[in-house]
């Protein structure tokens, strides 16, 4: 693990524009592509029906269904809570059920 003057030292020399600029020309050319989790596996793991992790999610049951389908895509948010939801179920469950 880095100390925090070797994290300052680092940033110190990045450009971040242009990281990012780097980062949207590679996903223009369809590089790059962020690996989310299977909503269907995800959603099994959490104990949840569709109707259930719709709920959880703030979405309706039909946004989880083309989500499990793949005719759509989450939202930046939703990805990020797959993540945790694939990454650590019982916890969701725990607060979902508290």
């Amino acid at each position: 693990m880095k100390s925090e003057a070797e994290l300052l030292a680092r940033d110190a020399t990045r450009d971040l524009g242009a990281e990012l600029l780097a980062s949207v020309r590679q996903m223009k050319r369809g590089e790059g592509r962020a690996v989310l989790p299977d909503v269907v596996q995800v959603r099994q793991a959490s104990g949840l029906s569709q109707a259930g992790f719709a709920k959880a999610f703030g979405v309706g049951v039909r946004t989880v269904q083309e989500w499990e389908q793949g005719r759509r895509r989450p939202s930046g948010p939703a990805q990020v809570l797959l993540r945790i939801v694939a990454a650590r179920p019982d916890v969701v469950r725990d607060v979902l059920q508290g």
